[in-house]
Parts: structure tokens; C-alpha cells; sequence
């Protein structure tokens, strides 16, 4: 199943989108469309697939993804979600902008957004008010906050790249076969996946299937496929008074300490020590 290629509406009097998108419709499928995408989380908490990343999501959390970059955000049970999402081509604002001397910064920031930029630090805090006005913002305001965005971005780069993917053009086999590959992941990590299952659904053999998958992403399949399941994880231990243990099975895994051991690989930590942390944070923020 290849990615949706997404057609973006715009009308007359506008030269870029900037709405908020609310479950249910805030619920799209994996992805991917010619316009860069700057996104802020209002609301719910889930987990995020960008390129080959796999990662957590929650409010205030920004992310900048370039052009023709798959990505969806899969909510948390039955949470509420929603985003303010801005969509602009890197030539709405006319074709010479962008080559003037004063663009340099921009122009390395849309280059750096093609492997997905997640917002970290003091920008996140500069960012959100911006976003959320660009969708009330009218005439040319709009597209000075816009400017102020990408300004904020690129002086200051306080973000992580997140995928190591390379994008490559909308269409073609491999990215079809990669695109299946993804879906049935993420539809199927609760289960237990064999490499001969995987290895079908790509259509090769399982060698050469575990050559393809790592020439195309950068890592192992089980290493995706474990980024995915302790994501899932995450979403657990913080959002419900699931145990350990259960959310060990609940995520796919066979054993409780195979589960710690992948959880300690990606988040550097313990299931245990990564919930009491999180509960820490979440009663700082209260006080505050």
C-alpha cells in the first residue's frame, strides 16, 4: 500500500494553509504531499511516523516535515487529537525569494526538513503562539508570522532530524514496497511479525528482503519494528494504569526482559524510570 499522495486545497484569497484539524478528523492514513508541513499539537498525545522514525507525540509538541516526506500521526486509544497544521510550497511567496543572499538560513532549513525536524527548547515556546494565529491571521500578517516561523527555525535550530530515510520520488517501486512494508507494521506490531510474513508482503525472499529493508532505511527491520512497539509502549506507561508488564504483551513483545531490554536500547532507560520521570514532568507542569 503506497502512501496517499494528498492534494491541498487552496483557495483565492490565500496563498498557504494554516487550520486546525480535530478528531475524527484529525485521522489520516500514511501519507505524503508536495507542501512542507508545520505542526502543532493542541490536544491528545500519540505516536509519530516520519520517514523510517518512530517516536511519541503529545501537546505543545512541533514538528517541520519537507516536501514529498511520508508521515502519519496515529493517536492514542481513544483520545481526542487535534493540530493546527500549515502547509506552503517553497515558492508561494513568488520564485526568487528563496535564492536572495538574506534566504541562506531558510534554504538549509527546508533542506534539513526533508528528513523531518522535531522542535525542541525555547523555540517550541516562541513557535506555538505564532502557529496558532496563522489561522486567523489575514492578508499580509499571514505570511510575516509565517516568515517569523521559519525565522525562529532556522537561527536557532533547536530541533532533531528525525529520519535517516532518503526521500525520493512520489511513484516509484521501491517506494510502493517500502510504503506496504510501513502499513503492515504499523497495522500489525501488537502481533507477533515473522520475517517470512514481512518478507511476502515485499514480494523477495527473506535475504533478500532484510538487504532491501536496510538499504532503504538505514536500519534493521526488527529495530523498526521495535521503535514502533516501545513507542506504543510510551503511550501506555504515561497515559493508563496499564503495568509493565501487560504493556510488555500489550506491545508485541514475548518476554518481559527482551521488552526491558529493547526499551532500554531506544529510550536509554527503563520502563519503570521512564514513567516515574514522566509523572515527575506532568506534576511540574501543574504547579506551573
Amino acid at each position: 500500500m503506497k502512501p496517499l499522495i494528498e492534494k491541498l486545497p487552496l483557495s483565492e484569497d490565500i496563498s498557504f494553509v494554516a487550520r486546525t484539524h480535530r478528531t475524527p478528523l484529525f485521522e489520516v492514513p500514511w501519507h505524503q504531499h508536495l507542501e512542507y508541513e508545520l505542526i502543532l499539537f493542541t490536544e491528545g498525545a500519540g505516536l509519530s511516523f516520519v520517514g523510517n522514525y518512530v517516536g511519541e507525540f503529545e501537546v505543545d509538541d512541533i514538528f517541520f516535515l519537507g516536501a514529498n516526506l511520508p508521515h502519519t500521526f496515529q493517536k492514542s486509544g481513544d483520545t481526542i487529537t487535534s493540530a493546527v497544521v500549515v502547509h506552503f510550497t517553497d515558492n508561494f511567496w513568488g520564485k526568487e525569494l528563496l535564492n536572495l543572499p538574506e534566504s541562506k538560513l531558510v534554504r538549509h532549513l527546508l533542506n534539513d526538513s526533508l528528513n523531518g525536524l522535531k522542535v525542541m527548547g525555547k523555540s517550541r515556546e516562541l513557535l506555538n503562539p505564532l502557529i496558532r494565529s496563522l489561522e486567523t491571521q489575514k492578508g499580509f500578517a499571514r505570511i510575516i508570522t509565517l516568515c517569523n516561523c521559519l525565522k525562529v527555525l532556522s537561527e536557532r535550530e533547536e530541533f532533531v532530524r528525525l529520519s535517516t530515510q532518503e526521500v525520493k520520488e512520489l511513484n516509484n517501486k521501491n517506494r510502493e514496497r517500502i510504503d506496504r512494508i510501513f502499513q503492515f507494521t504499523m497495522e500489525n506490531f501488537r502481533e507477533p511479525i515473522q520475517l517470512a510474513e514481512v518478507s511476502k508482503i515485499a514480494d523477495m525472499s527473506i535475504p533478500a528482503f532484510c538487504n532491501y529493508f536496510k538499504k532503504s532505511t538505514k536500519k534493521k527491520y526488527i529495530d523498526f519494528l521495535n521503535e514502533i512497539r516501545i513507542g506504543h509502549a510510551c503511550q501506555l506507561l504515561v497515559d493508563t494504569q496499564t503495568t509493565i508488564v501487560d504493556a510488555c504483551y500489550e506491545c508485541g513483545f514475548n518476554t518481559p526482559a527482551n521488552f526491558n531490554k529493547q526499551f532500554l536500547k531506544v529510550k536509554k532507560m527503563s520502563p519503570s524510570k521512564y514513567r516515574k520521570a514522566f509523572l515527575s514532568r506532568r506534576k511540574e507542569d501543574e504547579v506551573l
